[in-house]
C-alpha cells in the first residue's frame, strides 16, 4: 500500500470518527451541544483538523443527515421484506419510519429539521437521501392506488408520518395512540 493509500484510509477513518462522535453527543445531548471545539476535544484532534473535514457544524449535521438516510432506508427495507401481503408492508413501514424517528432523534433532525445545507427533491439531491426516499416508494408506489402517481403519494404518506413523529415527539400527540393512527393512516390513505 501506498503512502498516499494510507494516508486517505486515515482521513477517511478520521472523518467517520466525526460524524460519528457528532452523531452521539447530539443523540445524548442535543444539537446545542455539538461544536467543533467540543467534538475536537472528543476525538482528540485539533479544530483545525476537524476544519480540514467539514467547513462548520453544517456540514456536520448534512453528513450525520446522509448516514442517517442510509440507516433509515435500511430499517425500512428490513421491516418491509419481513412483511407479508401489501398492507401488511405498508403498515412495517410506518411503523419502522416512526420507530426510526423516536430512536434516533437527533438524526431524524439532522435529516429533516436542521440545515445541513443538503438538497432534497432536485437533481443534486445526494444519493443517500434519494435512496431513504426510493426505500419508501418500493412499498408506498404499489399502495397508491390508480390514477395517482406513485411518488406523489409517497410524499403524502411520508408527509403523515413526519407529522404523526413530529407531533408525538413534542408531546402534542400521545405516544400511546400511535399503533392506531398507523391503521388509521394505512387504512384510509393506501387503495390496497
Amino acid at each position: 500500500m501506498s503512502v498516499q493509500e494510507r494516508k486517505q484510509r486515515e482521513r477517511a477513518a478520521r472523518e467517520r470518527l466525526i460524524v460519528a462522535t457528532a452523531r452521539e453527543l447530539a443523540e445524548q445531548q442535543g444539537w446545542e451541544a455539538v461544536t467543533t471545539r467540543r467534538l475536537a476535544e472528543r476525538i482528540e484532534y485539533s479544530q483545525p483538523v476537524l476544519y480540514s473535514h467539514f467547513r462548520g457544524k453544517r456540514e456536520i449535521i448534512g453528513a450525520v443527515a446522509l448516514e442517517g438516510a442510509s440507516d433509515m432506508a435500511a430499517a425500512v427495507r428490513v421491516a418491509t421484506s419481513a412483511a407479508e401481503g401489501p398492507r401488511e408492508r405498508v403498515a412495517a413501514l410506518a411503523r419502522a419510519y416512526l420507530d426510526f424517528a423516536a430512536r434516533n432523534a437527533a438524526v431524524y433532525d439532522a435529516l429533516f429539521l436542521l440545515d445541513g445545507g443538503l438538497a432534497y427533491a432536485r437533481e443534486d439531491t445526494p444519493e443517500p437521501l434519494k435512496d431513504a426516499f426510493a426505500a419508501l416508494m418500493e412499498t408506498l408506489g404499489e399502495a397508491a392506488g390508480e390514477g395517482v402517481e406513485p411518488g406523489m403519494f409517497t410524499e403524502v404518506f411520508w408527509a403523515a408520518l413526519h407529522g404523526i413523529a413530529t407531533l408525538t415527539r413534542a408531546g402534542r400527540l400521545p405516544p400511546e395512540y400511535t399503533e392506531q393512527r398507523v391503521e388509521l393512516l394505512v387504512d384510509r390513505l393506501a387503495a390496497l
